[in-house]
């Protein structure tokens, strides 16, 4: 009785380990896609930044113009 309690518990063991295991390799692939995301908006962020940088000097331009 005492062997097929322990071969219960060991396959329990395993099974929960290798479930385990799965969630643990499938958070670094999704903080990756979360980091890359947010590079992403960063570097759209910087963009729109310069553009408007741009903006604002071509209006500096044109009221410099227009006086």
């Amino acid at each position: 009785m005492a062997c097929i309690t322990g071969v219960v518990t060991l396959i329990g063991a395993v099974l929960s380990n290798s479930k385990s295991r799965a969630v643990i390799e499938a958070k670094p692939d999704a903080l990756t896609e979360k980091v890359e995301k947010h590079s992403q908006v960063l570097e759209r962020t910087y963009r729109l930044e310069q553009d408007m940088a741009v903006a604002k000097h071509d209006m500096k331009s044109l009221k410099g113009k227009s006086d």
